[in-house]
């Protein structure tokens, strides 16, 4: 089934979120009470609510927000277009998402592929639009929808082959399938203090894109095809 999907129908993507706010001290009491008893039975013995906002509050659409989305489609010469939105606005990051989703050039046969993008990057962006009070794409609405009528792609899932419990990060796939993996620089539990404390959203934006061609990669070894060349 996976090798019918056309390439150029599927829109591979990752993004990239940060707390709120960049230390607990700038959270009003109200959020840090909200907090504490939103983590309350997730908390180390050994940590703090507050220490634990730096590491969690991120991952958490009710606490967190979007700084970079960034895409990739496969042109049918077999190169990989990349378009990032990023910046401090998380209202301008998503609408510039939203304008390209309705592109006439999609249609609507487009399908979103993302790296455990069902549990994370899916649904935060349709939470993050809710918050924002920004229109949901369909693709990204799943309410009412059959599961065949899903137009998502997990590169995560693809790899669990029906085994429910497991978790293999971007990273791993990627070395166990003989992908070279462009991750040089970041990773994902250092996006917050680049951002907070060296305010360099240039550099997140590149990581994220990465990201997402070492997504696209995995799909093509799931659909046996050669790797997209670097310089492609």
């Amino acid at each position: 089934m996976l090798k019918k999907i056309p390439s150029h129908k599927v829109l591979f993507l990752d993004i990239e979120t940060v707390p709120q706010v960049g230390s607990w001290d700038k959270l009003s009491p109200e959020w840090q009470n909200l907090w504490s008893k939103k983590v309350e039975k997730q908390l180390p013995e050994d940590e703090t609510a507050e220490v634990f906002y730096g590491k969690r509050a991120g991952i958490l659409a009710e606490f967190g927000k979007i700084i970079c989305i960034s895409c990739g489609i496969i042109t049918a010469e077999n190169t990989l277009k990349l378009k990032s939105f990023y910046g401090d606005d998380e209202v301008d990051i998503l609408l510039g998402f939203n304008k390209l989703i309705h592109d006439n050039y999609f249609k609507s046969d487009l399908i979103l592929c993302a790296h455990n993008g069902k549990e994370f990057d899916f649904p935060f962006l349709a939470r993050r639009m809710l918050i924002n009070q920004i229109e949901i794409p369909a693709i990204l609405n799943l309410q009412g929808k059959k599961p065949w009528e899903i137009q998502h792609l997990d590169t995560m899932e693809l790899w669990k082959f029906g085994d429910y419990k497991h978790y293999t990060s971007l990273n791993l796939l990627a070395a166990v399938l003989g992908i070279p993996t462009p991750k040089d620089d970041i990773d994902g539990s250092q996006v917050a203090s680049v951002y907070y404390e060296e305010n360099n959203l240039e550099r997140i934006k590149i990581y994220c894109e990465k990201d997402v061609l070492t997504v696209a990669q995995i799909f093509r070894k799931f659909r046996g095809e050669d790797l997209l060349e670097r310089e492609d």
